[in-house]
């Protein structure tokens, strides 16, 4: 029988299936977006612009990626969706043509001391493997080498099911990687028994140093009336058994006036109820204490690598897995590659590529026991990348939170093939950026402003990037901005020595940082730049280091809190009123009953994600209704907290209103470039380059004294082109106000506004770690003898 024929059906006419090429955002109303309509075209680079706070993340992560996460968490079970955060719809009229987003943002990885590099890839996962199936001598599975899995051993009854078999045991044993000594972390630690008490007083002259241990309260009563010890006594005078009994007794029941209380000693109380828990949680005086009283050091058992004795000693070609992780991992890959075994061969080739791909992203320098909670913002999210890049995945919306972020020019190529490879599987990819090198590869710009906060979320323009320069908005404009080599620098008044230095990578750097002027310390990444500026300069230089880290304080931490502005407006408000200063702080007397001050009330569902709604009764101002009748130039204290710094500086600069301590603190935040900021806005929601700005605000208000050294971490981050020249001029007024500013940076226009440069160098990792060049800008552009010195004579067209 012959073959039946095979006709062709297909009609030229495209596919209904194949007409959804773009992402359609009809009036969307987030945070300050102004019914912002915008089409995304699917499967290509989108780059998102604008000046900071014009509402770029408003819509490309609070609109668009939140409502494809909403729609994704729907379609789980309700059981499953009830171990997931209830997310709200996001304000917006129509959302349609989304597909999975996957948001690699640069929030920095859980600072849990047992989650590594290696185990946030799958890197630790397939050492494992390999270990457990050719390490020498063979101690188990690959649980054998995990130190975050311990030793059990049981028995008794132990009944195994598998399927319909059912076997009883009578012992059970399952063996695990961890150091019994330190549990897997790396560090054991003590307590400094100096910072629990002064061992010249006894208890009731109140030798007890320990935040809320009064002798007037219960535990006065408790270690009078237990009978353990003389109250009376200096506690240096204690015997031996009263020590024990202060510091280690177990629980013991006792009778205090003819009331049943238990008695336990100091040290097991304290761990309990302020050392197990978490340090950035406890209130500033607990967490001053803790930090005083607790002392880490390296676990002399496994030497810091987490691992027991077992899974150190089986090895590989007389490698170990700690010796392998503790590897820079281009060395490991070489290993890697070195290993000749055909029965694991698919998982060497598995591993390898994994390795490789922290190479492609500029992240061969590390090691994969390095702590996650170490990595910088931008360290972070090029690790999360890791995992997509080798991913089967495709029309698939990656959502990147300025990728370029911590990357020297020369790595931004990388970044940028990586960005492109992404979108040339099917993806579509949405960037939210500043960098005009990776602006200037998107097939769509999408640029929001004019303005910042009120005077953004509209969007300014849409188009190819060639569109762009000939647009006439702020981005347009100063995209091809080149600042100029510094001709005249000024003259150093002194010098920060440093010798031998040798943190982390630095091989025995000496080098003199210059003060009474700008340096800027540069390097491709991984170089030693922050081993060089935060891990080097000795602590008592007078060093005001401004970073990136998370600001400590609760969730009702503010601007106005944190910078000190809120006293002298609550004064105002008092003074205009005729009131206590104490009802304009909702953590104090004018604070919503309902939800003591929050605005929302948090409602804890047990094993189910906390939920917070927005509290009732003062629809989110956190006052009571009775103290939002007093005004201040005609608005409310509410109303104040929910202005912008540069609508607040007007405010409180004349008329009735006019306070100049607080128009001092709004100068700051403006010359920092946080004008658009809301007072009231919670610190928790501030990016890291926001939360560093708002650091050195503060900072200035200091009148200095001894600590007249700034050491800023890339202020640059998160800042637009058109704020960098701000940027610039508040650093040539710290110095020339008599500080000595200290930057390490990339940017290429700060370099070139530098008055002297250190490169670090010349690779990233154990092929860094040098001082390559020192001298002014001009100098490094007429060398162009280190990569740096390449791109900064690009950049200025030299």
């Amino acid at each position: 029988m012959s073959p039946a024929k095979r006709t062709d059906t297909r009609s030229s006419a495209p596919h209904a299936a194949d007409t959804h090429d773009v992402i359609r955002v009809h009036s969307a109303r987030v945070n300050n977006l102004r019914d912002v309509s915008v089409e995304i075209p699917k499967r290509r680079l989108t780059v998102f612009t604008g000046v900071s706070g014009s509402g770029k993340s408003s819509l490309v992560f609070n609109t668009i990626a939140a409502e494809s996460q909403r729609l994704i968490n729907e379609t789980y079970s309700a059981f499953v969706q009830g171990f997931m955060p209830t997310l709200a719809r996001p304000d917006v009229d129509v959302l349609e043509g989304l597909t999975t987003a996957i948001i690699v943002d640069q929030q920095r990885m859980g600072a849990d001391p047992r989650s590594t590099v290696g185990t946030a890839t799958d890197a630790n996962a397939m050492l494992r493997i390999l270990f457990s199936r050719l390490g020498r001598p063979h101690i188990g599975p690959p649980s054998a080498y995990s130190f975050n899995t311990a030793s059990v051993r049981a028995s008794g009854g132990i009944t195994v099911e598998r399927g319909a078999r059912k076997t009883v045991k009578a012992t059970y044993h399952r063996t695990g990687g961890m150091c019994v000594r330190c549990e897997g972390r790396g560090t054991v630690s003590d307590i400094d028994l100096t910072q629990l008490y002064d061992d010249s007083k006894s208890l009731n002259e109140g030798a007890l140093t320990i935040p809320g241990y009064s002798m007037d309260g219960w535990y006065g009563r408790i270690f009078t009336g237990c009978g353990f010890f003389d109250p009376d006594k200096p506690i240096r005078g204690y015997t031996e058994t009263e020590l024990h009994d202060l510091l280690h007794k177990e629980p013991t029941k006792i009778k205090v006036d003819g009331v049943n209380l238990t008695y336990e000693g100091l040290i097991p109380k304290i761990q309990k109820s302020m050392l197990a828990k978490d340090v950035d949680a406890l209130q500033p005086h607990v967490r001053a204490f803790v930090e005083r009283a607790m002392t880490f050091t390296v676990c002399p058992e496994c030497d810091g690598t987490r691992l027991s004795e077992g899974a150190r000693s089986s090895k590989i070609e007389g490698v170990s897995i700690a010796d392998a992780c503790a590897m820079q991992i281009t060395d490991l890959a070489l290993w890697i590659r070195k290993l000749d075994e055909p029965s694991v061969t698919p998982l060497l080739t598995a591993l390898g590529q994994t390795l490789d791909s922290f190479a492609e992203i500029g992240l061969g320098y590390l090691s994969l026991d390095r702590p996650a909670g170490t990595l910088s913002g931008g360290e972070a999210q090029r690790v999360k990348m890791i995992r997509h890049l080798g991913s089967s995945l495709t029309d698939v919306t990656y959502v990147f939170d300025e990728p370029t972020a911590g990357l020297h020019p020369h790595d931004i190529r990388r970044m940028n093939d990586l960005l492109l490879r992404l979108r040339d599987k099917g993806n579509t990819v949405l960037v939210v950026e500043h960098k005009p090198q990776t602006i200037a590869i998107a097939d769509h710009v999408v640029d929001l402003g004019p303005g910042a906060g009120t005077a953004g979320g509209t969007i300014c323009f849409e188009g190819t990037v060639e569109g762009l320069r000939a647009a006439d908005t702020v981005t347009g404009r100063h995209l091809d901005d080149r600042a100029a080599v510094k001709v005249s620098v000024r003259e150093p008044t002194g010098a920060l020595e440093i010798r031998g230095a040798r943190a982390h990578n630095l091989q025995g750097v000496d080098v003199d940082i210059p003060l009474g002027v700008l340096a800027v310390v540069t390097g491709v990444a991984g170089s030693g730049k922050s081993s060089l500026v935060h891990g080097s300069i000795p602590a008592d230089a007078g060093v005001v280091s401004v970073d990136q880290s998370p600001i400590r304080g609760s969730r009702r931490s503010n601007p106005a809190t944190y910078t000190g502005l809120l006293d002298p407006i609550r004064k105002a408000f008092a003074k205009a009123n005729g009131v206590k200063p104490a009802l304009f702080s909702a953590n104090s007397e004018g604070a919503c009953p309902a939800c003591n001050g929050a605005g929302v009330v948090y409602t804890d569902l047990a094993m189910m994600a906390g939920v917070a709604t927005t509290c009732e009764d003062c629809e989110g101002k956190r006052f009571q209704a009775a103290v939002l009748d007093h005004h201040l130039g005609g608005r409310d204290i509410s109303e104040v907290l929910a202005m912008p710094v540069a609508e607040a500086e007007e405010f409180f600069g004349s008329g009735e209103a006019h306070t100049p301590a607080a128009q001092r603190v709004l100068g700051r935040l403006a010359d920092v470039g946080l004008g658009y900021l809301t007072l009231g806005q919670p610190l928790t929601t501030l990016s890291g380059g926001e939360r560093q700005r708002l650091k050195l605000a503060t900072q200035m208000g200091d009148k200095g004294g001894s600590r007249s050294v700034f050491v800023l971490d890339e202020p640059t981050t998160g800042l637009h082109l058109a704020d960098v020249e701000q940027l610039l001029g508040l650093l040539d007024r710290l110095v020339d106000s008599g500080r000595s500013v200290v930057v390490v940076e990339h940017h290429l226009a700060v370099m070139a506004h530098a008055d002297w440069i250190i490169d670090l160098g010349p690779g990233a990792g154990h092929d860094g770690g040098r001082i390559v060049f020192e001298g002014t800008p001009a100098e490094l552009v007429a060398a162009r003898s280190t990569v740096t010195g390449e791109h900064l004579a690009a950049y200025v067209g030299a």
